[in-house]
């Protein structure tokens, strides 16, 4: 690694800048000579650089570092606002398990977000290949505050699904079926079914499952009442993880201000806008 040092002379002072890889500002292939050419009759400056009447003289000096010094430069730049300080380099964040979860008397349910999923373009950018997706789990009752994980079934909400769940009013339901192994030879052999309705008291929903398994011999029908804050819980926790699913958030945090204008200007679907109809 190289340090372009410029120093001013009579007691000025030092700017040390780092070379990058590629060409910038401040790493020019123009000759040093050209850019700061000390003989006074040089064409380039016909007059030398004056302050307060005085002779000023410039100097760039080259540094070359070894790797520990490297390092040490390096963490003079690393921005404070690093979400991992502690990360060590070339090692992806550690991944985050959330969720929430419903305990009653004759089963539980939690509920977990999955992240989308994306393919790279041989152009260098990356493409929402399958969108995200809600893991319901649903485990039957084995005792008092006991329950049998071993037996749970699970049901995926698509982000259709999770927008009809989050639009049910208190007297509203809906139905969902799933055939896991639809376009397969296994085809209608598994069959998911899952109902959320109202309570009778209008307290809240029935979430109910029911899953037939011709592969396995399973004939499971899981049940449990979600209350009105319960349901909050949920269709608020839908609402925010919503465009996560859908990859947006991705796109958001890769909009430089720099790129906007270059990018527009390169896609073709740009003339799709209303505005430049």
């Amino acid at each position: 690694m190289v340090i372009h040092s410029v120093c001013a002379g009579r007691g000025g002072g030092v700017i040390s800048i780092p070379q990058p890889n590629k060409l910038s500002a401040f790493n020019s292939a123009i000759p040093t000579s050209i850019l700061f050419p000390r003989k006074k009759n040089s064409s380039l400056f016909p007059c030398p650089l004056q302050y307060h009447s005085k002779n000023v003289s410039l100097c760039v000096k080259n540094q070359y570092l070894t790797p520990q010094d490297q390092n040490h430069e390096q963490q003079k730049f690393t921005p404070y606002d690093s979400r991992f300080p502690s990360q060590p380099a070339g090692q992806f964040p550690p991944r985050v398990y959330v969720g929430y979860s419903v305990y009653k008397g004759k089963a539980a349910l939690t509920v977990e977000p999955r992240p989308p999923e994306f393919s790279p373009l041989d152009s260098g950018a990356f493409k929402l290949s399958k969108e995200g997706y809600v893991l319901l789990q649903f485990a039957p009752a084995s005792g008092v505050r006991q329950y049998d994980w071993s037996r749970k079934q699970v049901f995926s909400l698509s982000v259709t699904e999770i927008g009809h769940i989050i639009s049910l009013g208190a007297s509203n339901s809906c139905e969902f079926f799933h055939d896991p192994n639809k376009g397969k030879s296994d085809e209608g052999r598994v069959r998911k079914v899952l109902k959320v309705e109202p309570l009778p008291d209008s307290s809240g929903h029935f979430f109910n499952l029911s899953v037939q398994n011709k592969i396995t011999n399973v004939d499971e029908k899981i049940y449990i009442p979600i209350t009105k804050a319960e349901f909050a819980v949920l269709v608020s926790s839908f609402n925010f993880v919503l465009p996560y699913l859908l990859g947006w958030h991705t796109f958001a945090n890769s909009i430089k201000p720099e790129d906007a204008n270059r990018l527009n200007s390169t896609n073709p679907r740009s003339s799709d806008f209303e505005w430049t109809r």
